[in-house]
Protein backbone atom coordinates (compact mmCIF):
# COMPACT_ATOMS: atom_id res chain seq x y z
CA UNK A 1 0.00 0.00 0.00
CA UNK A 2 1.44 3.44 -0.91
CA UNK A 3 2.56 5.62 1.97
CA UNK A 4 0.86 8.99 2.51
CA UNK A 5 2.70 11.85 0.82
CA UNK A 6 4.31 13.26 4.02
CA UNK A 7 5.69 9.85 4.99
CA UNK A 8 6.91 9.27 1.46
CA UNK A 9 8.66 12.63 1.52
CA UNK A 10 10.32 11.87 4.87
CA UNK A 11 11.48 8.49 3.57
CA UNK A 12 12.76 10.14 0.39
CA UNK A 13 14.59 12.81 2.37
CA UNK A 14 16.24 10.20 4.59
CA UNK A 15 17.35 8.24 1.54
CA UNK A 16 18.68 11.38 -0.15
CA UNK A 17 20.65 12.38 2.98
CA UNK A 18 22.13 8.88 3.19
CA UNK A 19 23.03 9.00 -0.51
CA UNK A 20 24.67 12.42 -0.17
CA UNK A 21 26.60 11.24 2.85
CA UNK A 22 27.76 8.23 0.83
CA UNK A 23 28.72 10.53 -2.04
CA UNK A 24 26.27 9.12 -4.60
CA UNK A 25 23.34 10.62 -6.47
CA UNK A 26 20.04 8.90 -5.88
CA UNK A 27 16.74 9.47 -7.56
CA UNK A 28 13.78 10.13 -5.34
CA UNK A 29 10.65 8.03 -5.78
CA UNK A 30 8.11 9.69 -8.07
CA UNK A 31 4.76 8.76 -9.58
CA UNK A 32 6.14 8.92 -13.13
CA UNK A 33 5.61 5.83 -15.24
CA UNK A 34 7.12 4.91 -18.56
CA UNK A 35 4.36 5.43 -21.16
CA UNK A 36 3.08 2.12 -22.49
CA UNK A 37 1.99 3.78 -25.74
CA UNK A 38 5.23 5.66 -26.49
CA UNK A 39 5.18 4.39 -30.08
CA UNK A 40 2.10 6.62 -30.65
CA UNK A 41 3.90 9.75 -29.42
CA UNK A 42 4.78 12.54 -31.83
CA UNK A 43 8.35 13.79 -32.27
CA UNK A 44 7.95 17.58 -32.09
CA UNK A 45 11.56 18.83 -31.91
CA UNK A 46 15.19 17.77 -31.57
CA UNK A 47 17.84 19.32 -29.34
CA UNK A 48 21.52 18.60 -29.98
CA UNK A 49 24.12 19.03 -27.24
CA UNK A 50 27.54 17.97 -28.46
CA UNK A 51 27.33 14.25 -29.23
CA UNK A 52 23.94 13.92 -27.49
CA UNK A 53 20.81 14.11 -29.66
CA UNK A 54 17.56 14.55 -27.75
CA UNK A 55 14.27 13.79 -29.49
CA UNK A 56 11.29 15.37 -27.75
CA UNK A 57 8.09 13.30 -27.88
CA UNK A 58 4.55 13.99 -26.70
CA UNK A 59 1.16 12.27 -27.10
CA UNK A 60 -1.21 13.54 -29.81
CA UNK A 61 -3.81 14.63 -27.20
CA UNK A 62 -1.27 17.04 -25.71
CA UNK A 63 -0.59 18.55 -29.13
CA UNK A 64 -4.35 19.06 -29.58
CA UNK A 65 -4.54 20.79 -26.17
CA UNK A 66 -1.74 23.19 -27.13
CA UNK A 67 -3.39 23.79 -30.52
CA UNK A 68 -6.62 24.69 -28.69
CA UNK A 69 -4.77 27.04 -26.30
CA UNK A 70 -5.40 24.74 -23.34
CA UNK A 71 -2.91 23.62 -20.69
CA UNK A 72 -1.33 20.20 -21.06
CA UNK A 73 -3.81 17.74 -19.52
CA UNK A 74 -3.25 15.56 -16.48
CA UNK A 75 -1.68 12.28 -17.50
CA UNK A 76 0.53 13.92 -20.13
CA UNK A 77 3.99 12.42 -20.54
CA UNK A 78 6.71 14.52 -22.15
CA UNK A 79 9.60 12.30 -23.23
CA UNK A 80 13.18 13.28 -23.95
CA UNK A 81 14.79 10.34 -25.77
CA UNK A 82 18.56 10.69 -25.27
CA UNK A 83 20.54 9.23 -28.18
CA UNK A 84 24.31 8.72 -28.19
CA UNK A 85 26.12 7.47 -31.29
CA UNK A 86 22.75 6.83 -32.93
CA UNK A 87 21.51 4.52 -30.14
CA UNK A 88 19.00 5.24 -27.38
CA UNK A 89 20.97 5.78 -24.16
CA UNK A 90 18.21 6.79 -21.74
CA UNK A 91 14.88 8.59 -21.39
CA UNK A 92 13.92 11.59 -19.29
CA UNK A 93 10.19 11.72 -18.63
CA UNK A 94 8.04 14.49 -17.21
CA UNK A 95 4.54 13.44 -16.29
CA UNK A 96 1.66 15.57 -15.04
CA UNK A 97 -0.90 14.23 -12.59
CA UNK A 98 -3.76 15.66 -10.54
CA UNK A 99 -2.43 17.23 -7.34
CA UNK A 100 1.03 15.65 -7.81
CA UNK A 101 2.61 18.93 -6.75
CA UNK A 102 1.37 18.28 -3.21
CA UNK A 103 4.09 15.62 -2.91
CA UNK A 104 6.69 18.41 -2.61
CA UNK A 105 7.33 21.52 -0.58
CA UNK A 106 5.82 24.63 -2.12
CA UNK A 107 9.33 25.97 -2.79
CA UNK A 108 10.32 22.98 -4.93
CA UNK A 109 7.10 22.34 -6.87
CA UNK A 110 6.70 22.49 -10.61
CA UNK A 111 2.90 22.65 -10.50
CA UNK A 112 1.76 19.01 -10.87
CA UNK A 113 4.74 17.77 -12.92
CA UNK A 114 7.07 15.04 -11.69
CA UNK A 115 10.25 13.73 -13.32
CA UNK A 116 12.05 10.43 -13.72
CA UNK A 117 15.00 9.04 -15.68
CA UNK A 118 14.76 5.62 -17.32
CA UNK A 119 17.46 3.50 -18.92
CA UNK A 120 17.21 2.38 -22.54
CA UNK A 121 15.57 -0.87 -21.36
CA UNK A 122 12.89 1.34 -19.71
CA UNK A 123 13.88 0.45 -16.15
CA UNK A 124 14.10 3.35 -13.66
CA UNK A 125 17.51 4.99 -13.52
CA UNK A 126 18.05 5.55 -9.79
CA UNK A 127 21.45 7.17 -10.39
CA UNK A 128 19.94 10.51 -11.48
CA UNK A 129 18.82 13.15 -8.98
CA UNK A 130 15.26 14.11 -9.97
CA UNK A 131 15.17 16.89 -7.35
CA UNK A 132 17.74 18.60 -9.57
CA UNK A 133 15.28 18.27 -12.48
CA UNK A 134 12.53 20.04 -10.54
CA UNK A 135 14.96 22.74 -9.50
CA UNK A 136 15.97 23.47 -13.09
CA UNK A 137 12.46 23.23 -14.56
CA UNK A 138 11.13 25.72 -11.98
CA UNK A 139 12.67 28.44 -14.15
CA UNK A 140 10.15 27.57 -16.90
CA UNK A 141 6.97 28.25 -14.92
CA UNK A 142 5.56 30.53 -17.63
CA UNK A 143 5.86 27.77 -20.25
CA UNK A 144 4.28 24.87 -18.35
CA UNK A 145 7.74 23.93 -17.01
CA UNK A 146 8.95 22.86 -20.46
CA UNK A 147 12.17 24.15 -22.00
CA UNK A 148 10.80 23.24 -25.44
CA UNK A 149 7.31 24.72 -25.00
CA UNK A 150 7.79 27.27 -27.78
CA UNK A 151 8.90 24.46 -30.11
CA UNK A 152 5.78 22.53 -29.13
CA UNK A 153 3.54 25.54 -29.81
CA UNK A 154 5.12 26.08 -33.24
CA UNK A 155 4.74 22.39 -34.05
CA UNK A 156 1.08 22.38 -32.92
CA UNK A 157 0.20 25.21 -35.33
Amino acid sequence: MPQPAPRRLLASAALAIAAIAAGIALSEPTRVTFPENIDTFVHYTTVTRGNVVEHMLIPPAAIEAVRAGQPLPDGTHVVLADYRDGEIYRYFIMQKGPDWGADYDEDSRTADWQYQWFWADRSINMEEDTARCRSCHQSREGSDYLFTYNDLRRFAQ
